[in-house]
């Protein structure tokens, strides 16, 4: 029952505002496809978004960033574009950790740019309870 808890409170209770980028879901492409231009990597176009910085042990903190990565995550209620196709508007999606935020809206994963549309929030949690959404 604690798991759930969890789980509910990171989606449903209020985080931190992040005021997000507003775009057109066109601008929003545009700036996904010219983020992904260099290396030719998807992108994903998201809206209802939560950033989560993740609680993990120093270890794997250290883990992480010897790999390039950082101990953040985004999970978005709604796709609104995925380049790739693998989701479809309306989907929901978990990304894996960040490898860079720029252009104050692209969330950039090894595999895949996010283009964070319109406001979204930040919260912290631990990573199992980020792996427990489904």
């Amino acid at each position: 029952m604690e798991d759930f808890k969890k789980v509910s409170d990171l989606l449903y209770v209020p985080g931190e505002i992040m005021p997000g980028v507003e775009m057109t879901l066109e601008e929003a492409c545009t700036r996904g496809m010219s983020a992904s231009f260099c290396d030719g990597a998807p992108f994903c176009v998201v809206s209802d978004w939560i950033w989560i910085d993740l609680i993990v042990p120093d270890a794997l903190r250290e883990t992480l960033v010897a790999s390039g990565q950082q101990p953040a995550m985004v999970y978005a209620s709604r796709v609104l574009y995925d380049s790739a196709r693998r989701f479809e508007a309306g989907d929901w999606v978990r990304t894996t950790q960040l490898v860079e935020f720029t252009d104050e809206c692209i969330f950039k994963t090894r595999n895949t740019r996010y283009v964070l549309s319109g406001p979204g929030v930040r919260k912290s949690a631990e990573l199992c309870t980020v792996l427990k959404i489904f």
